[in-house]
């Protein structure tokens, strides 16, 4: 079964898979980032997250629930946890981020949940009505995107602090 399941998965969602396996590795790394680029995977995540839910779910409120509180949950985890991962870039209006092998389990389970849930639900359309199956599914969606957009939170929070601290360092702006 599990060789039918690959065969029949669009080439699409393949080279789903590839982007997020690559955004992840470069996400390990340190690197220089600008506030918009900031934005892009926290952003996406999102949309990915809220489309895979959306479109296996619909308007349940059992499903909506689960995302928000998976989603709340992560993202004021994120927001308070300590230590910092930024700090002022080597390049004008950017700052330097602290690679973490983290982004990319986050987006692998996001993909995961995706992937799996949509099979399940290919195999077994009646799974959409299950409200044990619907929480467990966007829950998990939530709390992946929570992570994200928690975290990125709190770097924009400890970026405007830089700049608070250092008012003349014109290089750490927003662009």
């Amino acid at each position: 079964m599990l060789p039918q399941i690959l065969a029949k998965t669009p080439l699409y969602v393949w080279a789903i898979l590839a982007f997020l396996v690559y955004r992840g590795v470069v996400a390990a790394r340190d690197r220089d980032m600008t506030a918009t680029r900031m934005l892009v995977i926290p952003l996406a995540m999102l949309a990915l997250s809220l489309q895979g839910m959306a479109t296996k779910f619909g308007a349940s409120p059992v499903a909506w629930s689960a995302w928000l509180l998976g989603a709340g949950a992560l993202m004021l985890q994120r927001w308070t946890s300590s230590g910092e991962r930024i700090s002022a870039g080597s390049v004008a209006g950017s700052v330097r981020v602290r690679g973490s092998w983290a982004p990319l389990v986050l987006m692998l389970t996001i993909f995961l949940v995706n992937y799996t849930v949509a099979v399940a639900l290919a195999i077994r359309p009646v799974l959409a009505a299950h409200a044990v199956f619907a929480t467990t599914a966007c829950g998990l969606f939530g709390a992946s995107s929570g992570y994200f957009l928690g975290q990125l939170a709190r770097d924009l929070a400890a970026w405007r602090r830089m700049l608070s601290l250092h008012p003349d360092a014109s290089e750490l702006g927003t662009t």
